[in-house]
């Protein structure tokens, strides 16, 4: 349990910071589904459209410190693999 002033205030940081980061997780979560239904649908413009809105997410959530950059390339790596070998 925190004691003093400061470790109290570290305390309602943290848990503010991680509503935040849960937020931003959840959020870049939301992106990358709306990518993989597209896929799955087989609606290649739909699947680029929810890439082009995915990708910029992801990245904001490196910027944010929610991810590691290298995490954040690999999925969107992934995605674009994913929606350019669709066969439509």
């Amino acid at each position: 349990m925190a004691n003093t002033k400061s470790a109290k205030k570290m305390v309602r940081k943290i848990a503010t910071r991680t509503e935040v980061n849960k937020s931003r997780k959840s959020r870049i979560r939301t992106f990358t589904r709306k990518v993989e239904e597209a896929v799955k649908s087989g609606d290649k413009t739909a699947a680029t459209a929810a890439l082009k809105a995915a990708e910029p997410e992801i990245m904001r959530g490196v910027t944010k410190g929610v991810t590691h950059k290298n995490t954040a390339s690999r999925k969107v790596s992934r995605l674009a693999a994913r929606v350019k070998g669709m066969n439509v």
